[in-house]
């Protein structure tokens, strides 16, 4: 009778190792665009809580992690915070065909902790600031939008010698909540929660709409929790995280 019971001890704790392997084998690798960096966290706990994968991420600046894909990095889903990107993999064998979809849109916003500083347009056409911090335009897609802003509005060449350039979109959050410059462009996801200071949510017409795009990437063609991360993203729980942090919804 002992040795029936430790017999079935056995063979139980078997099974569950073997289930316990099979669910911490369950596990995607992730690039994620800077912006979405605080969405992004809530979206793989509640993926995992749901499905039991587990969405590692890592956070960047678009431009970086492509390049990085195209030289053979080990991502197998990429959220990239542009379209043409995820695109572009796609159309070169590194993504999957028809896998591409836009997860969220996002918005730019103008963005400083004093109370006092940002007043709308007329704050860049006043120019009454030593340092503008925007992300590097070439590699992130909010610092080109942040270009068209000053563009439009025709300040860009007066405010040139002003601005300073984040790596990335957190990088240039950083540059303004250190006081390293007065103001800079920032996504409006990275204000949630935030209080005091003074904003300006420029408005659509000044610049391109930031359409994020998400790929699954060759690599995670067969990778299960890949392609139920990239399910779960599309689904009601994502959605609604996604919103709370300031975006729009996509409709690709």
């Amino acid at each position: 009778m002992q040795k029936r019971v430790l017999l079935g001890f056995a063979l139980g704790a078997a099974f569950a190792f073997t289930l316990g392997g099979s669910a911490s084998a369950a596990e995607t690798n992730v690039a994620v665009a800077a912006n979405f960096t605080a969405a992004a966290k809530d979206i793989a706990a509640a993926f995992k809580q749901k499905t039991g994968h587990n969405a590692v991420l890592s956070f960047g600046s678009s431009g970086q992690f492509f390049t990085q894909i195209k030289q053979d990095a080990p991502f197998q889903v990429f959220l990239s915070a542009d379209d043409e990107r995820p695109k572009k993999l796609a159309e070169e064998g590194l993504g999957v065909k028809d896998s591409v979809f836009t997860y969220a849109v996002g918005k730019l916003v103008l963005w400083s902790k004093n109370a006092d500083l940002v007043k709308g347009e007329s704050t860049v056409k006043d120019g009454k600031f030593a340092k503008i911090a925007i992300a590097n335009p070439k590699a992130a897609p909010y610092g080109a939008a942040a270009v068209e802003t000053l563009k439009a509005v025709k300040v860009y060449d007066a405010l040139e010698s002003k601005i300073v350039q984040g790596n990335n979109i957190s990088q240039t959050f950083q540059f303004v909540d250190s006081g390293n410059a007065e103001l800079g462009f920032v996504a409006l996801s990275q204000l949630a929660g935030k209080t005091g200071g003074s904003q300006w949510l420029v408005p659509q017409e000044l610049y391109t709409p930031i359409r994020q795009d998400a790929v699954l990437l060759k690599k995670g063609e067969s990778n299960e929790a890949a392609k139920a991360f990239l399910a779960f993203l599309k689904g009601p729980e994502a959605r609604a995280i996604i919103e709370k942090y300031g975006y729009a919804m996509g409709g690709k």
